[in-house]
């Protein structure tokens, strides 16, 4: 995965998957925040997504971690509806940071979800999770 022009692989990172593994969540530390870099769910509306979501803020808040948040792409509109009914506030949008990272995986298709064309970054956050 390739999210603000850094390389991350999911496999290296810390962690939580559910009993059944129907979802899992992915996420770093570094100073006072906590990035979530992956979540998914096999199983939808079911509540995995949530429950992971508050494992890792569990964790952001033993770490003192001032805030948690994530980025997503513009055309996941599901994703974005999803974390701001849970609470994460629109804070930046990186404007043409897909096609920056096109540079380093040229697999990224230039159209994405919803047929919206895939460019840019949006990042959320939660203050003191």
């Amino acid at each position: 995965m390739i999210v603000h022009g850094q390389v991350f692989r999911p496999e290296q990172l810390n962690g939580f998957i559910t009993e059944d593994w129907s979802g899992v969540i992915t996420y770093i530390i570094q100073n006072d925040s906590c990035e979530i870099i992956s979540l998914n769910s096999l199983k939808e509306n079911r509540g995995i997504g949530t429950a992971l979501i508050h494992k890792v803020a569990n964790e952001a808040r033993k770490q003192n971690c001032r805030r948690l948040f994530l980025v997503t792409t513009n055309d996941n509109l599901h994703a974005l509806g999803f974390y701001q009914r849970r609470g994460f506030e629109l804070t930046a949008i990186r404007h043409g940071a897909v096609d920056e990272a096109r540079k380093i995986k040229t697999g990224i298709p230039l159209i994405g979800m919803n047929g919206i064309p895939l460019r840019d970054e949006i990042e959320l956050e939660i203050l003191h999770p």
